[in-house]
């Protein structure tokens, strides 16, 4: 079911991710491409909920969109990550830590379907708080600015993603404890 409604809106996060990209390529004042690329990220990072609240709702779920909702996210973290380095709003090891986090998870829960021990890997409440804080920390760090007069979001997200690296390495060390004793059954 590739054009259901929840698998168009995972589809979405994937077409933000240029549109938030060349936002910084505007020539406009950059207190404007800061606030329209938190808007942008807020809104289809929210479609990450509503997709698949609507595929359980209209009893759209399909292995298809259970594919690409992660992958959606994954790139859409990638990306912003990517400019805020390149904006010198994030540090290059967290974008490290947190792009080679997913690359290895992504890659271990693939190699466990193939041995048959998937549900080993299966998401976790600890992955569930790592992505939730980067999803506050990435576009407190995309606005930069004084919000509501009293929240330095630069510093929050500093914060926020520092956070979210060390959550990120938690779960990792989470998800590599439950394989190991599969992969040394399947290697018996």
């Amino acid at each position: 079911m590739f054009l259901t409604i929840p698998t168009l809106m995972t589809w979405t996060r994937i077409v933000a991710i240029p549109l938030i990209v060349g936002v910084f390529y505007l020539n406009i004042p950059a207190a404007d491409r800061n606030l329209i690329a938190t808007v942008m990220f807020v809104v289809f990072a929210a479609t990450d909920w509503l997709d698949g609240y609507l595929a359980r709702k209209l009893n759209q779920a399909s292995s298809f969109g259970a594919f690409l909702d992660p992958v959606a996210d994954k790139f859409l973290v990638c990306a912003c990550l990517l400019v805020l380095v390149h904006l010198q709003r994030a540090d290059v090891f967290v974008a490290l830590i947190i792009i080679g986090r997913e690359i290895a998870i992504s890659a271990l829960r693939e190699w466990m379907a193939q041995i048959g021990a998937s549900g080993s890997v299966a998401v976790h409440m600890l992955g569930k708080v790592k992505t939730t804080v980067q999803m506050i920390a990435i576009p407190f760090l995309l606005f930069d600015s004084m919000l509501f007069g009293a929240i330095n979001t630069h510093v929050w997200g500093t914060w926020l993603i520092w956070i979210s690296a060390v959550l990120t390495v938690w779960s990792m060390a989470y998800y590599l404890q439950k394989a190991i004793p599969e992969i040394r059954a399947k290697a018996k």
